[in-house]
C-alpha cells in the first residue's frame, strides 16, 4: 500500500498522488488488470484509482482495453527506450572494461516487478560468445542476476514473488522447488555471488553479483560456455566481477546524484 500524509506529500518527501500513480504503473508492469485488480494490489480506494488511471489513460501512459482492464500505454515505450540507452551509455565502459579483464559477455539487469530485465551489455570477442537481447525480461530463480537480486529480499517476499510467477523448469538444472531456492540464496549471501549453472540454457554458466549503493536493484554479471566458464575460471572472475560492480555503484550513483 501507498501511504501519505494528509497534506498530500508522500513517504519519501514527495507528491502523494504522483507516488500513487508510478506505483500503479509498476503493478500494471506485471500484465494487464482491472480496476478492482488494481485496488486489490495497491490498497488504495476504488475512485483514487479511478481518478489515477483515467489521467493516465489522456496522457497516453495507460491504455483501456476493450475487457475494460487496463494496460500500460504506448508513451511509456520512448521513456523506456531512453532509460535503457542512458543507463547503457553509463554502464558501457565498466562493463567494456570487464569483457576486457574476463574475455566473455558482462551484462547488466535490473529487477522488474517480478521479473529481470536486462539493461546493458558488452559481448565477447570469442566466436563463440552469449548474447542477451537488452530489454529482455526473464526470471529471477533460473538466472545468475535473478538471483544475486532477490537474495536481498526477505524470505516472505521471495516466497510471494515465487508464487506468483512459478519456477518453470528452463533445463533441467532449474530449480524449481521454493525451499531449494532458498537455501541456494543463503549461500549467495555467504559466498557474495549467484551462478546459473546450465538452469536458463544448457552449456551455459553465468555468475552475477548485486551492484551496491544504487537506488535501483541492480546486478552485473559474466556469461559464457561451460567448456571456458569453468569452475576454476569462476574463482576468478568472482573478484573481478566484485570490482566491477563496486566500480558500476559508484559511477551510477554518481549519475543519479547530479
Amino acid at each position: 500500500m501507498v501511504m501519505g500524509a494528509t497534506n498530500g506529500i508522500g513517504r519519501s518527501g514527495g507528491v502523494q498522488s504522483l507516488d500513487r500513480a508510478f506505483a500503479l504503473l509498476e503493478h500494471l508492469a506485471d500484465g494487464d488488470l482491472a480496476l478492482s485488480e488494481l485496488a486489490v494490489r495497491s490498497g488504495l480506494p476504488l475512485p483514487t484509482i479511478h481518478r489515477i488511471v483515467r489521467t493516465l489513460v489522456a496522457s497516453g501512459y495507460v491504455r483501456q482495453l476493450p475487457s475494460r482492464r487496463y494496460g500500460l500505454g504506448p508513451r511509456l515505450i520512448g521513456l523506456g527506450e531512453a532509460a535503457s540507452r542512458m543507463l547503457g551509455s553509463w554502464a558501457q565502459p565498466q562493463l567494456a572494461a570487464l569483457v576486457d579483464a574476463v574475455g566473455e559477455t558482462a551484462n547488466m539487469a535490473m529487477l522488474d516487478g517480478d521479473a529481470v530485465v536486462y539493461v546493458a551489455q558488452a559481448p565477447s570477442r570469442h566466436s563463440m560468445r552469449m548474447f542477451t537481447e537488452v530489454g529482455r525480461r526473464v526470471p529471477v530463480h533460473c538466472t545468475g542476476v535473478g538471483k544475486a537480486l532477490i537474495a536481498g529480499l526477505p524470505e516472505p517476499d521471495v516466497r510471494a514473488l515465487l508464487a506468483r510467477t512459478g519456477m518453470a523448469a528452463q533445463t533441467p538444472h532449474t530449480i524449481t522447488d521454493p525451499d531449494a531456492l532458498l537455501r541456494e540464496l543463503e549461500r549467495v549471501r555467504r559466498q557474495g555471488h549467484a551462478v546459473d549453472d546450465a538452469e536458463q540454457e544448457l552449456g551455459v554458466r553465468c555468475v552475477a553479483v548485486a551492484v551496491p549503493g544504487v537506488p535501483s536493484p541492480t546486478a552485473v554479471s559474466v556469461s559464457g560456455p561451460e567448456s571456458r566458464v569453468t569452475w576454476a575460471a569462476v574463482e576468478q572472475i568472482t573478484p573481478v566481477l566484485h570490482a566491477a560492480a563496486v566500480a558500476l555503484g559508484r559511477e551510477l550513483s554518481g549519475r543519479v546524484a547530479r
